[in-house]
């Protein structure tokens, strides 16, 4: 799907929600209906043999969720864990997902008018998963499509048979 499909996606339903968060210098935004739940950062259990930017597991209300540090994932100069330091918990058809992010910093509702295609540019996120970009006011959001970039291979969380 180009560029212009995908903008055109996202622009057909009217001012669409989502959540913003930091990682590094960069705010991105996700569809907040993906949201499940936010939480605070706690050391999740190693997983053996697996990437690095998987930190490993939580139990979530008895849902074993692993959680990925997009800061390592997307190669941020440095990943602290502080006090700002959150999770978001994502629902990815039916599979839960959580996410360390450097903090979480609103939910903004952005009109159609307000979103840009985002220009081809060499970047650690695979592009497809990039789905345009959102101007609110001075500040520029580059919106994510989390699940795709969730379920791509080099992931390994989603198996090929969901």
């Amino acid at each position: 799907m180009g560029m212009m499909e995908k903008l055109n996606d996202l622009t057909a339903g009217g001012a669409r929600e989502y959540l913003t968060f930091r990682l590094d210098q960069e705010e991105y935004g996700i569809d907040i209906l993906k949201v499940q739940e936010i939480r605070g950062y706690e050391p999740p259990t190693r997983v053996a043999n697996a990437p690095d930017f998987i930190k490993g597991v939580i139990n979530l209300r008895g849902t074993i969720v692993p959680i990925v540090d997009m800061r390592l994932k997307f190669r941020c100069e440095k990943a602290e864990y502080n006090t700002f330091t959150v999770v978001i918990v994502l629902n990815l058809r039916n599979r839960i997902v959580g996410i360390v992010v450097d903090s979480v910093s609103d939910v903004m509702e952005l009109a159609p008018e307000s979103l840009k295609s985002a220009p081809d540019i060499d970047s650690v996120i695979d592009s497809a998963a990039v789905v345009g970009l959102g101007s609110v006011g001075e500040r520029m959001l580059i919106l994510l499509d989390i699940e795709r970039l969730m379920s791509s291979p080099d992931m390994g969380l989603v198996s090929d048979d969901m």
